[in-house]
């Protein structure tokens, strides 16, 4: 009896795997659905972002989860968000203030259907600026499934004084 319950939680939660609407390129590769990652947050100020496109790169239970350390207290923080609440917090200042972040280097580490990917990146208000405002290491799960990739979480540390960011993780590839 335990079996068949088994069986039949992995195949409803299968489906629900491929209930999304998804453009195919985005999630046809690591690579790809990385690509569109970045793409769909980044844009000029006053730019709408598309966010159907960010919550399909996404499992339905997916999760956002920024981390750092408090400077004054010296104490370890992080917050969780499923996707439509980092749209609805972290979005408005990405629309309002112009957010462009990429990839400099990454690590993949990947078994079977399951990928961990350390994804060093770089964000600039502007497109053109010459320096990033910040840099940080995303915390990347994926999961493949039967035909696309999906993000399972992104959990992200942004460089400061007391964590720089080692080169091993600074170097491409």
């Amino acid at each position: 009896m335990k079996r068949l319950f088994f069986l039949l939680a992995l195949v409803a939660s299968t489906l629900q795997l491929n209930a999304q609407d998804v453009n195919p390129k985005d999630v046809e590769s690591m690579d790809a659905i990385l690509a569109a990652l970045y793409d769909v947050i980044s844009g000029p100020a006053g730019e709408k972002r598309d966010w159907d496109r960010m919550k399909s790169l996404f499992v339905l239970e997916g999760r956002l989860m920024p981390t750092g350390k408090n400077p004054q207290t010296g104490e370890v923080g992080y917050r969780t968000w499923t996707v439509q609440e980092y749209i609805d917090q972290a979005g408005v200042s990405l629309e309002r203030d112009g957010f462009f972040e990429i990839e400099i280097a990454r690590k993949v580490e990947q078994y079977g259907t399951i990928a961990h990917v350390f994804s060093t990146y770089e964000s600039r208000r502007n497109e053109s600026d010459e320096k990033p405002f910040t840099r940080g290491i995303n915390s990347i799960q994926l999961l493949k499934g039967k035909d696309r990739w999906f993000i399972v979480s992104v959990f992200w540390m942004g460089e400061s004084a007391a964590f720089p960011l080692p080169e091993r993780y600074i170097r491409n590839r």
